[in-house]
């Protein structure tokens, strides 16, 4: 297994709860972090993905956790919403590849964040789901046009990392637990522990680690 000591390390979304747990955790190993998301990265203008490669340099990975989320039913979507939930899934990764890939030190990697939705798709979740499965399969795409750089993809199921915060969060967590395989919710560390497994391990590439208690299966 590769370290993280003395390596480099991009995390585009590190405000979330899973992403600020990911950056503690690499600094702890000794990677160097770089974290940028709104406002200072809009992954819809090529010129800011562009601009912020050029700033970083080489590196070592690239962790991309962006989300923007057009949820409800399919008769009320609006097109705008489901273009931006696709930006910051899909459309965002491709230029983050396309321009950090040549910049990429030997035995790099990177990491998309897809998510059980994707195998277990719920009515209001339609643009969720379809977001999630794409960011998984071009996860795999990437790894074979990319190659030797590593593509992986994480695919969480419900975490509590402040994304649910609110009134009935207990009682949901609650009917999680009470059918997920692992008999509990996640939490920003599994899903941290995870993702360092992805960067670090030289012979994993275009998989989807899916650490979702086993949400996907029931």
């Amino acid at each position: 297994m590769t370290t993280l000591q003395d390596k480099t390390m991009v995390i585009i979304g590190a405000g979330s709860g899973i992403g600020r747990r990911i950056a503690e955790d690499a600094t702890a190993q000794g990677a160097q972090v770089i974290s940028a998301g709104r406002p200072e990265l809009d992954l819809t203008d090529e010129d800011t993905v562009r601009a912020l490669a050029e700033r970083v340099g080489e590196l070592d990975y690239l962790i991309s956790l962006a989300a923007d989320h057009a949820n409800g039913p399919i008769t009320e979507l609006d097109r705008y919403a489901v273009h931006r939930a696709f930006d910051a899934k899909v459309i965002g990764p491709i230029l983050l590849a396309k321009h950090f890939a040549p910049r990429f030190r030997a035995g790099g990697a990177m990491l998309l964040f897809s998510g059980v939705a994707a195998w277990r798709p719920v009515p209001g979740r339609a643009v969720m789901a379809t977001t999630n499965a794409a960011a998984a399969t071009l996860a795999e795409a990437l790894a074979v046009e990319l190659a030797p750089l590593r593509v992986n993809a994480i695919s969480p199921g419900i975490v509590d990392s402040g994304v649910w915060d609110g009134p009935g969060k207990e009682a949901f967590f609650r009917s999680v637990a009470d059918r997920n395989p692992a008999r509990r919710v996640g939490t920003a560390a599994d899903i941290s522990a995870a993702a360092l497994l992805a960067l670090t391990n030289p012979f994993l590439t275009g998989t989807t680690l899916h650490v979702d208690g086993g949400g996907r299966l029931v």
